[in-house]
Order: structure tokens, then sequence, then C-alpha cells
């Protein structure tokens, strides 16, 4: 059986690659893209099951791309990642989770799990060990 596919949208290449590293260590295969624009084109030529898109990623609005995901795959989980505590009802209602960006990178893993049902293959076994491989985002 394989990973579950998980794509990233960060125009920070920095966060991007730490989210990566993490997922990846949790038994997630990681797709990332750099904007919004990309991200769209991917999903138009695979299956992922779970997008996480940044707050403030570059090309079109996380409010807009999420907008664009559930219209046109209504069922495709969508992971709303931000620095910010308070995030606008508008866009709290067209994604499935909320995470800040401050939170253990483990709870980040354990909201993709259910969300999608995929469980992951590798995950360690605490929040200490994945922040301390991968860093924090």
């Amino acid at each position: 059986m394989s990973s579950p596919v998980v794509l990233c949208i960060d125009d920070r290449p920095g966060f991007l690659n730490i989210r990566k590293t993490a997922l990846e260590k949790c038994g997630y295969s990681v797709e990332i893209a750099s904007n919004t624009t990309t991200a769209i084109k991917m999903l138009e030529n695979c299956s992922v099951a779970a997008v996480l898109v940044d707050y403030k990623a570059e090309g079109m609005d996380s409010q807009a791309v999420a907008y664009h995901i559930k219209q046109r795959y209504p069922n495709q989980p969508v992971i709303l990642l931000s620095a910010y505590s308070c995030m606008p009802e508008s866009i709290l209602w067209l994604v499935d989770e909320y995470v800040m960006k401050s939170e253990p990178l483990e709870r980040l893993a354990q909201v993709i799990e259910r969300v999608t049902g995929a469980s992951a293959k590798k995950r360690p076994k605490s929040a200490k060990a994945l922040n301390s491989r991968a860093g924090t985002a």
C-alpha cells in the first residue's frame, strides 16, 4: 500500500521544506508548490489525500484557492495553515481544518490523518522526536 500524498502550498521555501521533511518522516508522500497557481495545475494531474494551503500563499489568495478546490473537487480535504490566531469566517467555512504554524508538527500529521482517514506508516513516537528531526514551521 502506498503512502497518502499531501500537497503543501507555501511561498516560503524554508517552511515548505521543513513541513515536507516532517510529513515524510510521518509516512506521507509530499508534493510541494510555491504558489497556488502551480498547486491548482498539480491537482489536475495527481490525486492527493489532502491539500495544505498557507493563508498568505503567493498567487490566488487562500480563500479563492480553497473555494476553487472545493468547487472542482468537493471531497478534497483542505487544511489551512497560518501564523495568525484569528481567521475570517469566510475562509473557515471553506476548509476542513485550520492549524496554526506554531503548533507542533505532530498535530498537523494528526489533523491530516483525521480529515483523510489515512494513517501514517512511520509516525514518530512523540512530538519532541518529530520536531527535533525536522525543526519547527
